[in-house]
Protein backbone atom coordinates (compact mmCIF):
# COMPACT_ATOMS: atom_id res chain seq x y z
CA UNK A 1 0.00 0.00 0.00
CA UNK A 2 2.98 2.29 0.92
CA UNK A 3 4.37 1.26 -2.97
CA UNK A 4 0.67 2.00 -4.29
CA UNK A 5 0.20 5.55 -2.46
CA UNK A 6 3.91 6.79 -3.10
CA UNK A 7 3.48 6.06 -7.02
CA UNK A 8 0.19 7.74 -7.00
CA UNK A 9 1.51 11.09 -5.26
CA UNK A 10 4.21 10.82 -7.53
CA UNK A 11 3.09 10.33 -10.61
CA UNK A 12 0.03 12.75 -10.22
CA UNK A 13 2.72 15.55 -9.65
CA UNK A 14 4.36 14.29 -13.09
CA UNK A 15 1.01 14.55 -14.49
CA UNK A 16 0.59 17.47 -13.41
CA UNK A 17 4.31 19.41 -14.48
CA UNK A 18 3.66 18.15 -17.98
CA UNK A 19 0.10 19.12 -17.98
CA UNK A 20 1.15 22.58 -16.72
CA UNK A 21 3.65 22.46 -19.23
CA UNK A 22 1.89 21.49 -22.12
CA UNK A 23 -1.02 23.69 -21.34
CA UNK A 24 1.81 26.86 -21.64
CA UNK A 25 3.18 25.43 -25.12
CA UNK A 26 -0.26 25.08 -26.21
CA UNK A 27 -1.34 29.07 -25.06
CA UNK A 28 2.30 30.10 -26.59
CA UNK A 29 1.57 28.36 -29.09
CA UNK A 30 -2.42 29.49 -29.65
CA UNK A 31 -1.33 33.06 -29.56
CA UNK A 32 1.28 33.01 -32.18
CA UNK A 33 -1.59 31.36 -34.45
CA UNK A 34 -4.04 34.48 -33.70
CA UNK A 35 -1.17 37.24 -34.23
CA UNK A 36 -0.26 35.12 -37.22
CA UNK A 37 -3.57 35.17 -37.85
CA UNK A 38 -4.16 39.21 -37.47
CA UNK A 39 -1.54 39.10 -40.05
CA UNK A 40 -3.16 36.88 -42.80
CA UNK A 41 -6.16 38.98 -42.16
CA UNK A 42 -4.43 42.17 -42.60
CA UNK A 43 -2.96 41.08 -45.31
CA UNK A 44 -6.53 40.08 -46.62
CA UNK A 45 -7.92 43.65 -45.70
CA UNK A 46 -5.17 45.41 -48.29
CA UNK A 47 -5.89 42.97 -50.49
CA UNK A 48 -9.54 44.36 -50.49
CA UNK A 49 -8.35 47.44 -50.59
CA UNK A 50 -6.49 46.79 -53.78
CA UNK A 51 -9.06 45.87 -55.28
CA UNK A 52 -11.41 48.84 -54.38
CA UNK A 53 -8.33 50.78 -55.81
CA UNK A 54 -8.61 48.62 -59.04
CA UNK A 55 -12.38 49.45 -59.40
CA UNK A 56 -10.98 53.10 -59.13
CA UNK A 57 -8.64 52.83 -61.98
CA UNK A 58 -10.93 51.15 -64.43
CA UNK A 59 -13.74 53.89 -63.41
CA UNK A 60 -11.10 56.24 -64.50
CA UNK A 61 -10.24 54.45 -67.63
CA UNK A 62 -13.77 54.01 -68.96
CA UNK A 63 -14.30 57.80 -68.04
CA UNK A 64 -10.87 58.59 -69.98
CA UNK A 65 -12.09 56.54 -72.97
CA UNK A 66 -15.68 58.24 -72.82
CA UNK A 67 -13.89 61.38 -72.81
CA UNK A 68 -11.67 60.46 -76.00
CA UNK A 69 -14.66 59.16 -78.06
CA UNK A 70 -17.31 62.40 -77.46
CA UNK A 71 -13.79 64.86 -77.44
CA UNK A 72 -14.26 67.97 -79.96
CA UNK A 73 -11.68 68.85 -83.03
CA UNK A 74 -9.87 71.82 -80.54
CA UNK A 75 -10.01 70.04 -77.50
CA UNK A 76 -6.56 68.94 -75.62
CA UNK A 77 -6.40 65.19 -75.21
CA UNK A 78 -3.21 64.66 -74.04
CA UNK A 79 -4.44 64.17 -70.44
CA UNK A 80 -6.76 61.24 -71.41
CA UNK A 81 -4.29 59.85 -73.36
CA UNK A 82 -2.05 59.84 -70.09
CA UNK A 83 -5.02 57.91 -68.15
CA UNK A 84 -5.49 55.37 -70.82
CA UNK A 85 -1.91 54.66 -71.36
CA UNK A 86 -1.07 54.15 -67.85
CA UNK A 87 -2.73 50.89 -67.50
CA UNK A 88 -0.48 48.44 -67.89
CA UNK A 89 -1.77 45.39 -65.26
CA UNK A 90 -5.63 45.58 -65.91
CA UNK A 91 -7.38 43.31 -68.22
CA UNK A 92 -9.97 45.28 -69.65
CA UNK A 93 -12.47 44.76 -73.21
CA UNK A 94 -14.69 47.21 -74.42
CA UNK A 95 -17.63 46.68 -76.39
CA UNK A 96 -20.66 47.80 -77.81
CA UNK A 97 -24.61 46.95 -76.52
CA UNK A 98 -24.58 43.41 -78.66
CA UNK A 99 -21.49 43.17 -77.19
CA UNK A 100 -19.40 43.24 -80.05
CA UNK A 101 -15.41 43.93 -78.67
CA UNK A 102 -14.26 47.54 -80.28
CA UNK A 103 -10.66 47.57 -78.23
CA UNK A 104 -9.14 44.86 -75.55
CA UNK A 105 -6.42 46.04 -73.79
CA UNK A 106 -3.87 43.76 -71.36
CA UNK A 107 -5.67 40.97 -72.95
CA UNK A 108 -4.53 37.05 -73.12
CA UNK A 109 -6.60 36.10 -76.02
CA UNK A 110 -5.90 37.65 -79.63
CA UNK A 111 -8.57 41.11 -80.08
CA UNK A 112 -7.69 41.17 -83.74
CA UNK A 113 -9.12 37.40 -83.97
CA UNK A 114 -12.00 37.40 -81.22
CA UNK A 115 -14.89 39.65 -82.50
CA UNK A 116 -17.73 38.76 -79.97
CA UNK A 117 -17.40 38.72 -75.72
CA UNK A 118 -19.50 35.99 -75.08
CA UNK A 119 -19.34 32.05 -73.52
CA UNK A 120 -16.76 31.14 -71.41
CA UNK A 121 -14.53 34.56 -72.11
CA UNK A 122 -17.58 37.00 -71.17
CA UNK A 123 -17.96 34.75 -68.14
CA UNK A 124 -14.26 35.18 -67.29
CA UNK A 125 -14.76 38.92 -67.26
CA UNK A 126 -17.90 39.02 -65.77
CA UNK A 127 -16.44 38.74 -61.92
CA UNK A 128 -17.40 42.23 -61.64
CA UNK A 129 -20.37 44.24 -62.75
CA UNK A 130 -19.17 46.14 -65.99
CA UNK A 131 -19.29 49.85 -66.46
CA UNK A 132 -21.56 51.00 -68.64
CA UNK A 133 -21.04 54.38 -70.80
CA UNK A 134 -23.29 56.55 -72.71
CA UNK A 135 -21.77 58.52 -75.72
CA UNK A 136 -24.02 59.82 -78.45
CA UNK A 137 -27.12 57.80 -79.53
CA UNK A 138 -25.37 54.69 -78.04
CA UNK A 139 -23.31 53.59 -75.16
CA UNK A 140 -20.14 51.34 -74.18
CA UNK A 141 -19.90 48.71 -72.10
CA UNK A 142 -16.51 48.14 -69.95
CA UNK A 143 -15.83 44.57 -68.59
CA UNK A 144 -12.60 44.12 -66.67
CA UNK A 145 -11.14 41.50 -64.51
CA UNK A 146 -8.36 41.45 -61.53
CA UNK A 147 -5.04 42.82 -62.86
CA UNK A 148 -2.08 40.07 -63.70
CA UNK A 149 -0.77 41.32 -60.53
CA UNK A 150 -3.36 41.20 -58.40
CA UNK A 151 -4.12 37.82 -59.41
CA UNK A 152 -0.60 36.82 -58.71
CA UNK A 153 -0.45 38.01 -55.05
CA UNK A 154 -4.19 36.59 -54.46
CA UNK A 155 -2.90 33.33 -55.47
CA UNK A 156 0.09 33.97 -52.79
CA UNK A 157 -2.18 35.11 -50.11
CA UNK A 158 -4.40 31.65 -51.07
CA UNK A 159 -0.91 30.05 -50.59
CA UNK A 160 -0.13 31.68 -47.26
CA UNK A 161 -3.54 31.24 -45.58
CA UNK A 162 -3.24 27.05 -46.77
CA UNK A 163 0.26 26.86 -45.25
CA UNK A 164 -0.57 29.03 -42.18
CA UNK A 165 -3.57 26.42 -41.51
CA UNK A 166 -1.00 23.71 -42.35
CA UNK A 167 1.46 24.79 -40.73
CA UNK A 168 -1.33 25.17 -37.58
CA UNK A 169 -1.52 21.29 -37.58
CA UNK A 170 2.30 20.58 -37.49
CA UNK A 171 2.74 23.09 -34.82
CA UNK A 172 0.42 21.45 -32.87
CA UNK A 173 2.92 18.78 -32.13
CA UNK A 174 1.23 15.87 -30.06
CA UNK A 175 -1.81 17.91 -29.55
CA UNK A 176 -4.91 16.51 -31.22
CA UNK A 177 -6.11 19.65 -33.34
CA UNK A 178 -9.29 20.42 -35.16
CA UNK A 179 -9.93 23.16 -37.82
CA UNK A 180 -13.27 24.20 -38.27
CA UNK A 181 -15.18 26.42 -40.91
CA UNK A 182 -17.75 29.13 -39.29
CA UNK A 183 -20.52 26.26 -39.10
CA UNK A 184 -18.21 24.26 -36.98
CA UNK A 185 -19.42 21.39 -38.90
CA UNK A 186 -16.73 21.00 -42.06
CA UNK A 187 -13.19 20.07 -40.86
CA UNK A 188 -10.60 22.41 -43.18
CA UNK A 189 -7.81 20.49 -41.42
CA UNK A 190 -6.93 17.76 -38.86
CA UNK A 191 -4.12 16.88 -36.91
CA UNK A 192 -3.28 14.06 -34.85
CA UNK A 193 -6.26 12.41 -35.24
CA UNK A 194 -7.48 9.22 -36.63
CA UNK A 195 -7.77 9.33 -40.22
CA UNK A 196 -10.11 6.42 -41.24
CA UNK A 197 -12.71 8.38 -38.78
CA UNK A 198 -12.70 11.71 -39.47
CA UNK A 199 -15.25 11.73 -42.39
CA UNK A 200 -17.71 9.88 -39.62
CA UNK A 201 -19.61 12.87 -38.48
CA UNK A 202 -20.76 11.50 -35.42
CA UNK A 203 -17.10 10.77 -34.62
CA UNK A 204 -16.08 14.43 -35.73
CA UNK A 205 -18.96 15.76 -33.31
CA UNK A 206 -17.79 13.88 -30.72
CA UNK A 207 -14.17 14.42 -30.57
CA UNK A 208 -15.42 18.54 -31.31
CA UNK A 209 -17.41 18.27 -27.76
CA UNK A 210 -14.74 16.58 -25.80
CA UNK A 211 -11.88 19.08 -26.93
CA UNK A 212 -14.77 21.76 -26.33
CA UNK A 213 -15.14 20.13 -22.33
CA UNK A 214 -10.95 20.39 -22.20
CA UNK A 215 -10.52 23.74 -23.87
CA UNK A 216 -12.15 26.70 -25.41
CA UNK A 217 -11.75 26.59 -29.28
CA UNK A 218 -9.60 29.43 -30.87
CA UNK A 219 -11.53 31.73 -33.05
CA UNK A 220 -9.26 32.97 -36.21
CA UNK A 221 -11.12 35.05 -38.85
CA UNK A 222 -10.69 35.89 -42.17
CA UNK A 223 -11.90 37.93 -45.20
CA UNK A 224 -12.61 35.81 -47.97
CA UNK A 225 -11.79 32.18 -46.76
CA UNK A 226 -13.91 29.27 -44.50
CA UNK A 227 -16.33 31.47 -44.75
CA UNK A 228 -15.02 34.39 -43.23
CA UNK A 229 -14.25 32.17 -39.98
CA UNK A 230 -12.54 29.37 -38.58
CA UNK A 231 -12.04 27.48 -35.35
CA UNK A 232 -9.16 25.36 -33.58
CA UNK A 233 -10.37 22.73 -31.53
CA UNK A 234 -7.66 21.15 -29.36
CA UNK A 235 -7.77 18.75 -26.62
CA UNK A 236 -4.62 16.91 -23.99
CA UNK A 237 -1.79 14.57 -25.93
CA UNK A 238 -2.39 11.04 -26.31
CA UNK A 239 1.48 11.32 -24.77
CA UNK A 240 -0.03 13.41 -21.53
CA UNK A 241 -3.40 10.99 -21.55
CA UNK A 242 -1.36 7.89 -21.30
CA UNK A 243 0.97 9.08 -18.32
CA UNK A 244 -1.81 9.93 -16.71
CA UNK A 245 -3.46 6.46 -16.88
CA UNK A 246 -0.41 4.53 -16.61
CA UNK A 247 0.15 3.64 -13.09
CA UNK A 248 -3.53 2.31 -12.78
CA UNK A 249 -2.52 -0.07 -15.76
CA UNK A 250 0.76 -0.61 -14.37
CA UNK A 251 -0.91 -1.57 -11.01
CA UNK A 252 -3.15 -3.84 -12.60
CA UNK A 253 -0.30 -5.60 -14.15
CA UNK A 254 1.10 -5.82 -10.98
CA UNK A 255 -2.04 -6.57 -9.06
CA UNK A 256 -2.45 -9.99 -11.95
CA UNK A 257 0.95 -10.93 -10.63
CA UNK A 258 0.39 -10.50 -7.27
CA UNK A 259 -2.71 -13.02 -7.73
CA UNK A 260 -0.72 -15.21 -10.14
CA UNK A 261 1.92 -15.21 -7.08
CA UNK A 262 -0.59 -15.91 -4.43
CA UNK A 263 -1.83 -19.05 -6.47
CA UNK A 264 1.67 -20.73 -6.99
CA UNK A 265 2.38 -19.89 -3.44
CA UNK A 266 -1.09 -21.55 -2.20
CA UNK A 267 0.07 -24.33 -4.38
CA UNK A 268 2.89 -25.08 -3.25
CA UNK A 269 2.08 -25.01 0.05
CA UNK A 270 -0.66 -27.41 -0.58
CA UNK A 271 1.26 -29.74 -1.90
CA UNK A 272 3.92 -29.07 0.91
CA UNK A 273 0.87 -29.85 2.78
CA UNK A 274 0.15 -32.98 0.93
CA UNK A 275 3.41 -34.19 1.89
CA UNK A 276 2.88 -34.10 4.92
CA UNK A 277 -0.84 -35.63 5.23
CA UNK A 278 0.35 -38.64 3.27
CA UNK A 279 3.72 -38.83 5.56
CA UNK A 280 2.17 -38.41 8.73
CA UNK A 281 -0.63 -40.85 7.53
CA UNK A 282 1.40 -43.76 6.59
CA UNK A 283 3.99 -43.37 9.48
CA UNK A 284 0.45 -43.92 11.71
CA UNK A 285 -0.55 -46.93 9.41
CA UNK A 286 2.67 -48.13 9.76
CA UNK A 287 2.77 -47.56 13.65
CA UNK A 288 -0.52 -49.26 14.11
CA UNK A 289 0.20 -52.09 12.44
CA UNK A 290 2.54 -53.78 14.93
CA UNK A 291 0.65 -53.59 17.93
CA UNK A 292 -2.35 -54.81 15.96
CA UNK A 293 -1.05 -57.82 15.00
CA UNK A 294 -0.02 -58.28 18.88
CA UNK A 295 -3.29 -57.98 20.05
CA UNK A 296 -4.45 -60.27 17.82
CA UNK A 297 -1.55 -62.73 19.07
CA UNK A 298 -3.32 -62.03 22.66
CA UNK A 299 -6.62 -62.59 21.81
CA UNK A 300 -5.79 -65.60 20.46
CA UNK A 301 -4.04 -66.44 24.07
CA UNK A 302 -6.56 -65.13 26.11
CA UNK A 303 -9.31 -68.39 24.38
CA UNK A 304 -6.66 -70.61 25.64
CA UNK A 305 -6.68 -69.82 28.88
CA UNK A 306 -10.68 -69.86 29.23
CA UNK A 307 -11.58 -66.10 29.11
CA UNK A 308 -15.82 -65.93 28.26
CA UNK A 309 -16.02 -65.83 24.55
CA UNK A 310 -17.96 -62.30 25.57
CA UNK A 311 -15.38 -60.34 26.36
CA UNK A 312 -13.22 -62.06 23.51
CA UNK A 313 -16.29 -60.62 20.96
CA UNK A 314 -15.79 -57.41 22.53
CA UNK A 315 -11.91 -57.08 22.06
CA UNK A 316 -12.24 -58.82 18.54
CA UNK A 317 -14.61 -55.77 17.79
CA UNK A 318 -12.17 -52.95 18.78
CA UNK A 319 -9.69 -54.71 17.01
CA UNK A 320 -11.70 -54.83 14.33
CA UNK A 321 -11.93 -51.07 14.48
CA UNK A 322 -8.65 -50.68 15.17
CA UNK A 323 -7.91 -52.00 11.35
CA UNK A 324 -10.15 -50.19 10.28
CA UNK A 325 -9.01 -46.84 11.51
CA UNK A 326 -5.13 -48.27 10.19
CA UNK A 327 -6.92 -49.11 6.82
CA UNK A 328 -8.31 -45.44 6.27
CA UNK A 329 -4.53 -44.27 7.39
CA UNK A 330 -3.41 -45.64 4.94
CA UNK A 331 -5.56 -45.04 1.86
CA UNK A 332 -5.62 -41.29 2.63
CA UNK A 333 -1.90 -41.64 0.59
CA UNK A 334 -3.01 -42.64 -2.66
CA UNK A 335 -6.62 -42.10 -4.91
CA UNK A 336 -8.91 -45.04 -3.04
CA UNK A 337 -10.84 -47.13 -5.73
CA UNK A 338 -14.73 -46.19 -5.70
CA UNK A 339 -17.61 -48.53 -5.69
CA UNK A 340 -21.54 -48.09 -6.19
CA UNK A 341 -22.42 -48.36 -2.18
CA UNK A 342 -25.81 -47.95 -0.45
CA UNK A 343 -25.00 -44.56 1.14
CA UNK A 344 -28.07 -45.16 3.36
CA UNK A 345 -26.53 -48.69 5.13
CA UNK A 346 -23.62 -46.96 5.05
CA UNK A 347 -24.29 -44.12 7.11
CA UNK A 348 -26.68 -46.46 9.37
CA UNK A 349 -23.36 -48.71 9.76
CA UNK A 350 -21.57 -45.31 10.86
CA UNK A 351 -24.15 -44.16 13.38
CA UNK A 352 -24.74 -48.07 14.94
CA UNK A 353 -21.35 -47.60 16.12
CA UNK A 354 -21.21 -44.38 17.40
CA UNK A 355 -24.58 -45.02 19.19
CA UNK A 356 -22.31 -47.74 21.44
CA UNK A 357 -19.67 -45.54 21.47
CA UNK A 358 -20.96 -42.01 22.87
CA UNK A 359 -23.82 -40.99 25.37
CA UNK A 360 -26.75 -42.03 25.87
CA UNK A 361 -28.46 -38.34 25.88
CA UNK A 362 -27.51 -38.17 21.98
CA UNK A 363 -30.88 -38.51 20.07
CA UNK A 364 -30.18 -39.72 16.36
CA UNK A 365 -32.40 -39.44 13.74
CA UNK A 366 -32.31 -40.41 10.07
CA UNK A 367 -35.08 -39.20 7.13
CA UNK A 368 -34.77 -42.66 5.05
CA UNK A 369 -35.76 -45.91 6.05
CA UNK A 370 -32.87 -48.44 6.45
CA UNK A 371 -34.29 -50.32 3.35
CA UNK A 372 -34.36 -47.95 1.25
CA UNK A 373 -31.11 -47.59 -1.64
CA UNK A 374 -29.39 -44.56 -3.01
CA UNK A 375 -26.32 -45.82 -4.92
CA UNK A 376 -23.37 -43.51 -5.15
CA UNK A 377 -19.55 -44.15 -5.87
CA UNK A 378 -18.20 -44.51 -2.17
CA UNK A 379 -15.12 -45.38 -0.60
CA UNK A 380 -17.45 -46.76 2.12
CA UNK A 381 -14.49 -47.15 4.65
CA UNK A 382 -13.11 -43.14 4.52
CA UNK A 383 -16.97 -41.89 3.99
CA UNK A 384 -18.36 -43.30 7.33
CA UNK A 385 -14.84 -41.85 8.91
CA UNK A 386 -16.56 -38.52 7.71
CA UNK A 387 -19.70 -38.91 8.75
CA UNK A 388 -18.11 -40.33 12.63
CA UNK A 389 -15.87 -36.87 11.97
CA UNK A 390 -19.27 -34.98 11.81
CA UNK A 391 -20.69 -36.37 14.05
CA UNK A 392 -18.13 -36.52 17.03
CA UNK A 393 -17.87 -33.03 16.13
CA UNK A 394 -21.76 -32.37 16.53
CA UNK A 395 -21.68 -33.87 20.12
CA UNK A 396 -18.64 -31.78 21.48
CA UNK A 397 -20.75 -28.42 20.04
CA UNK A 398 -23.60 -30.13 22.49
CA UNK A 399 -21.51 -31.30 24.57
CA UNK A 400 -22.60 -34.57 24.96
CA UNK A 401 -26.82 -33.25 25.02
CA UNK A 402 -28.61 -32.99 21.98
CA UNK A 403 -30.12 -34.15 18.86
CA UNK A 404 -28.69 -35.36 15.37
CA UNK A 405 -30.44 -35.11 12.15
CA UNK A 406 -29.78 -36.76 9.08
CA UNK A 407 -31.37 -35.54 5.99
CA UNK A 408 -30.61 -37.27 2.57
CA UNK A 409 -31.97 -35.87 -0.39
CA UNK A 410 -32.06 -38.24 -3.26
CA UNK A 411 -31.99 -35.93 -6.90
CA UNK A 412 -31.43 -36.90 -10.32
CA UNK A 413 -27.67 -36.96 -10.29
CA UNK A 414 -27.05 -36.02 -6.97
CA UNK A 415 -27.58 -36.40 -3.60
CA UNK A 416 -27.31 -34.21 -0.72
CA UNK A 417 -27.10 -35.55 2.81
CA UNK A 418 -27.58 -32.98 5.40
CA UNK A 419 -26.12 -33.34 9.22
CA UNK A 420 -28.18 -31.21 11.86
CA UNK A 421 -26.96 -31.16 15.49
CA UNK A 422 -28.73 -28.58 18.19
CA UNK A 423 -25.14 -27.19 19.64
CA UNK A 424 -23.86 -23.55 19.92
CA UNK A 425 -23.61 -23.04 16.60
CA UNK A 426 -20.82 -21.14 14.17
CA UNK A 427 -20.19 -17.63 13.71
CA UNK A 428 -20.52 -16.80 10.42
CA UNK A 429 -17.28 -15.65 9.55
CA UNK A 430 -16.02 -19.01 11.09
CA UNK A 431 -17.82 -20.96 7.83
CA UNK A 432 -14.52 -21.70 5.75
CA UNK A 433 -12.33 -21.46 8.61
CA UNK A 434 -13.00 -24.90 10.87
CA UNK A 435 -12.20 -26.68 7.79
CA UNK A 436 -8.57 -25.45 8.32
CA UNK A 437 -5.39 -27.98 9.73
CA UNK A 438 -5.24 -27.40 13.44
CA UNK A 439 -8.04 -24.99 13.98
CA UNK A 440 -10.29 -25.95 16.66
CA UNK A 441 -12.30 -25.15 19.64
CA UNK A 442 -11.23 -27.85 22.25
CA UNK A 443 -8.55 -27.46 24.36
CA UNK A 444 -6.91 -30.71 23.72
CA UNK A 445 -8.80 -31.08 19.60
CA UNK A 446 -5.80 -31.76 17.10
CA UNK A 447 -8.06 -29.26 14.60
CA UNK A 448 -7.73 -32.55 12.05
CA UNK A 449 -11.41 -34.04 11.91
CA UNK A 450 -13.05 -31.59 9.72
CA UNK A 451 -10.10 -31.15 7.38
CA UNK A 452 -9.72 -35.00 6.63
CA UNK A 453 -13.68 -34.61 6.43
CA UNK A 454 -13.54 -32.37 3.66
CA UNK A 455 -10.54 -33.68 1.83
CA UNK A 456 -11.98 -37.10 1.93
CA UNK A 457 -15.43 -35.91 0.20
CA UNK A 458 -13.43 -33.04 -2.26
CA UNK A 459 -10.61 -34.72 -3.21
CA UNK A 460 -11.65 -38.31 -3.34
CA UNK A 461 -15.10 -38.37 -3.80
CA UNK A 462 -15.07 -35.39 -6.18
CA UNK A 463 -17.85 -33.49 -3.85
CA UNK A 464 -18.69 -30.79 -1.63
CA UNK A 465 -18.87 -30.02 2.02
CA UNK A 466 -19.67 -26.59 4.05
CA UNK A 467 -21.76 -25.42 6.38
CA UNK A 468 -25.17 -24.85 5.03
CA UNK A 469 -26.18 -22.72 7.64
CA UNK A 470 -25.65 -21.54 11.59
CA UNK A 471 -27.60 -20.14 14.49
CA UNK A 472 -25.47 -19.52 17.39
CA UNK A 473 -26.78 -21.33 20.23
CA UNK A 474 -29.11 -23.37 18.28
CA UNK A 475 -27.36 -25.42 15.78
CA UNK A 476 -25.45 -25.99 13.19
CA UNK A 477 -26.17 -27.85 9.35
CA UNK A 478 -23.20 -29.15 7.52
CA UNK A 479 -24.02 -30.83 4.20
CA UNK A 480 -22.41 -33.04 1.95
CA UNK A 481 -22.97 -33.11 -1.91
CA UNK A 482 -22.22 -36.25 -3.61
CA UNK A 483 -22.41 -36.91 -7.63
CA UNK A 484 -24.31 -40.38 -8.29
Amino acid sequence: MVIVICSLWYTNILVRQIASDERKKVEIWAAAIQKKASLVKYTEEFFEKIKVEERKRVNLWAEATTKLINAGNNEDLTFYLDIISSNTNIPVVLTDEKFNITSALNVEFNSDSVKVLNGALKKEFSEYEPIVQNYGTGKSILFYKDSRLFSELRNVLDDIIKSFIAEVVINSASAPVIITDSTKSKIIFSGNIDTTKINQPEFVQHTIKSMQSQNKPIELKFVNYGNGKSYIYYQDSYLLTQLRYYPYVQFVIIGLFLIIAYFLFSSARKAEQNQVWLGMAKETAHQLGTPLSSLIAWMEFLKTKGVDDQTVNDIRKDVKRLENITDRFSKIGSPPKLQKENIIKVIYSSIEYLKSRTSKSVEYNINLPETEEVLVPLNAQLFEWVIENLCKNSIDSMSGNGTIDIHISDEITMVYIDITDTGKGIPKSKYKTIFNPGYTSKQRGWGLGLTLAERIIENYHSGHLFVKQSVLNKGTTFRIVLKK
